[in-house]
């Protein structure tokens, strides 16, 4: 019955639903469950890659984890948009011994901000920087604070998603829409990163 799937509109069976459509107690549903190892609140979600070179864009992306270049700074960059800026109405007490800290359960509003951080794959440093906008000219100022915040003798490897910030025509494509490359440098970037140096916000 658990594996034929729930009557009526039910997206899965419950403990309690079972147990009634069975006819036995809750309980014992649960041991027979556990006994199967069947667990129907559950479920697993899976994307297969249309892509045609995702392989290749994999290997790039991991291989700059595993081995990345030597002599040079491999960063993971990433954002979080629309971050609620909040604060309390008033301000919280302390937690000390015997009573826990408090806050006021109303807060003010004070906008929305978005994250840019590059974490650095090797040692767990953050640069990070927030603005108030989410577009091409904000992130181009993060890889400018990037460049300053790196020694300029490094090759700076970036590994980026797909969003439409990284795509624009300013920032301009690396392979397939995996990475970015700014660069005043003639060379092409390496497959699957980005070397950031020498970035210009024109």
């Amino acid at each position: 019955m658990t594996l034929a799937g729930p009557p009526g509109e039910a997206t899965h069976w419950t403990g309690r639903e079972m147990a009634k459509v069975a006819g036995i107690s809750l309980r014992s549903v649960q041991r027979i469950w556990s006994a199967h190892g069947l667990q129907p609140h559950r479920v697993r979600s899976f994307k297969l890659s249309n892509d045609a070179k995702f392989a290749a864009k994999v290997q790039d992306i991991v291989g700059l984890y595993v081995n990345p270049p030597e002599h040079a700074l491999v960063l993971s960059v990433d954002e979080k948009s629309q971050i609620q800026a909040l604060d309390r109405t008033q301000p919280g007490l302390p937690m000390k011994r015997g009573r826990c800290g408090t806050m006021t359960h109303d807060y003010k509003r004070h906008g929305t901000t978005t994250l840019f951080a590059a974490l650095n794959v090797l040692d767990g440093k953050v640069i990070g920087q927030c603005m108030s906008r989410h577009r091409h000219q904000e992130f181009i100022r993060f890889l400018n604070t990037i460049n300053r915040q790196t020694p300029a003798e490094q090759d700076v490897h970036l590994i980026v998603d797909n969003y439409a910030t990284y795509k624009h025509p300013k920032v301009c494509l690396g392979s397939g829409g995996t990475s970015a490359f700014i660069s005043t440098s003639p060379q092409p970037p390496p497959p699957g990163s980005t070397r950031s140096r020498a970035s210009s916000p024109n």
